[in-house]
């Protein structure tokens, strides 16, 4: 069993709000953190997917009504939309009897549609917590490389070797293009949209060309916002947007799109073993994503990530707005002598961030310049984590 590092925070929000929602993919470790919490505590879970779980809810009310002494688990609670409006209900009975906080617990692996139809509901009600497969904080930083070709999926990264690992995020993969996916709209081949998945992650850490992405699968431009927008909704792909701010520069507008999960871009393009990724063209922008998800994984609540791009070269891969903290300039490096380039002191000089950071593959932390510190990533991870 591996610690995580939410589920403190999950607990104390739980002392706050009625309701709390954590948004993951699939298998990201949700049902084993709420399994934990409920061992805290009195706590009933229910399972949308068991059609046993879903009969005792055809009268939602007059059920989990009997059950108001407990933290009630839901989880893919996207599966029953219009159960957001009986737990406005039971909220408020709550509150009149007593009771305001820690009523219920809710599970969701398409994030958008749980914040659109819970937002509509449980406005003030409730708050969101996203659980990111695991990062180099909560394995060690002695398992990162393993970390980084497996991905934080737990049955993945736990898997006894290489192959098995592997084997897990194809049929991973094949159980959300054949299954999962079809559930939550308009069917699209999986074939296809298995392309698409490749293809981004041919191109992660890129700008995102949506016409070139549209001619290598002959379709249009609307198609393709459509296919990014249901995994970036899935949390399986992060759009990164550009950082805008009044620069007088001319700054890029289109986002980099990663494959949120290294092991799931891995197997996307057959990548199998450490000797093949470190050989592969895509490794070092396979490293920049994973250092990106993991410094996002561990920073405070309501930082809001971005990159910067100007028009004349000026470039840092990284921007964290943390409140509070200011901006925080990050440089991913795959090599052990990092030596950044002009247009990260150029982008410096524009930005004046509060801190400047170069993430690199070695352990060794250590001053570049009087701004500009070269670090790890479990170390700037640790940083980010430990600020209130």
């Amino acid at each position: 069993m591996i610690d995580r590092r939410k589920q403190q925070y999950i607990q104390d929000l739980l002392g706050q709000f009625p309701a709390v929602a954590i948004l993951g993919p699939r298998q990201a470790g949700k049902t084993t953190l709420a399994g934990m919490i409920a061992e805290t505590r009195s706590a009933l879970y229910l399972d949308l997917e068991s059609p046993a779980d879903r009969n005792k809810l055809i009268d939602p009310e007059l059920y989990l009504a009997g059950h108001r002494d407990k933290l009630v688990i839901i989880d893919e609670v996207q599966r029953l939309p219009a159960l957001f409006e009986v737990l406005r209900s039971l909220i408020d009975q709550g509150r009149r009897a007593g009771r305001g906080a820690g009523q219920f617990l809710l599970l969701g692996s398409a994030s958008i549609d749980l914040m659109r139809q819970s937002g509509e509901s449980l406005a003030g009600r409730i708050a969101y917590v996203e659980l990111a497969p695991l990062h180099v904080l909560e394995v060690g930083p002695d398992e990162q490389e393993k970390l980084w070709l497996r991905g934080g999926f737990p049955d993945s990264f736990l898997a006894v070797d290489d192959r098995w690992s592997f084997v897990w995020r194809e049929n991973f993969i094949r159980t959300y293009l054949e299954r999962d996916i079809p559930l939550l709209g308009p069917r699209i081949p999986a074939e296809t949209l298995r392309r698409f998945w490749t293809m981004l992650a041919h191109g992660q850490a890129t700008l995102l060309n949506a016409a070139q992405l549209a001619r290598g699968l002959a379709v249009d431009g609307k198609t393709v916002a459509r296919y990014l927008d249901l995994l970036v909704d899935l949390l399986l792909v992060r759009r990164l947007m550009p950082w805008h701010a009044n620069t007088k520069k001319r700054l890029v507008k289109a986002p980099k799109v990663f494959i949120r999960d290294s092991g799931v871009a891995h197997t996307l393009l057959g990548i199998g073993d450490r000797e093949t990724l470190l050989g592969h063209p895509v490794a070092g922008m396979s490293w920049e994503s994973f250092v990106l998800e993991t410094l996002i994984a561990a920073a405070p609540e309501r930082t809001v990530p971005s990159f910067y791009r100007t028009a004349a070269g000026a470039e840092i891969d990284l921007l964290l707005d943390i409140p509070g903290h200011g901006l925080w300039a990050v440089e991913i490096k795959r090599s052990l002598a990092p030596r950044p380039e002009k247009g990260f002191y150029h982008a410096r000089a524009d930005l004046q961030p509060a801190h400047s950071y170069i993430v690199y593959a070695g352990e060794e932390g250590y001053p570049l310049s009087a701004e500009v510190e070269v670090i790890s990533p479990a170390a700037l991870a640790g940083i980010l984590a430990a600020i209130k």
